[in-house]
């Protein structure tokens, strides 16, 4: 009888991963640098802290925005200006995270994908109503593991800001 509940509590905890706490992600030390980083760009967006933001950005960044032309491509220099823009219009952001999963690729590429809500408060003249806008999407971000951490991070958002 002992050795049926041995076997029986066998089989149903293979296989069974335990995750990150309020995440669907494998709890592994990979995976918690990952979300710690992802934690990081969390807190910058809410702050609206361009410059944090700037240096989680790889300098190689480049988002496609997922269509053939390049018309609409953000490069490092576009999130730049992109970012500066957004931190004059909005004074206030909420931005939550659900990670779902984080998956290796070669060359130290690392995807991050992740349901994200945020509701922005933009600025409007003294005479017009409050307004928020809101976003709730599915969406992934991909990051470069460095050769060597520089400072306290250890990766770099190549897309998907």
């Amino acid at each position: 009888m002992l050795i049926r509940l041995a076997i029986l509590t066998l089989a149903l905890t293979a296989g069974c991963a335990t995750t990150i706490p309020n995440t669907t992600v494998e709890d592994t030390a990979d995976n918690r640098s990952v979300v710690a980083f992802m934690e990081k760009y969390r807190k910058a967006m809410e702050e609206r802290d361009v410059r944090r933001l700037l240096e989680l950005a790889s300098p190689h960044y480049l988002d496609d925005n997922g269509t053939p032309g390049g018309a609409d491509d953000v490069d490092y220099e576009t999130l730049r200006e992109n970012l500066t823009l957004w931190a004059r219009r909005v004074d206030d952001v909420r931005y939550d995270i659900s990670y779902r999963r984080v998956s290796y690729a070669p060359n130290d590429r690392i995807y991050v994908e992740i349901r994200y809500g945020g509701s922005f408060h933009i600025q409007r003249p003294a005479t017009e109503d409050e307004q928020w806008s809101r976003r709730l999407a599915n969406h992934r971000l991909v990051l470069q593991k460095l050769p060597e951490p520089e400072g306290e991070d250890e990766f770099r958002i190549l897309s998907g800001m």
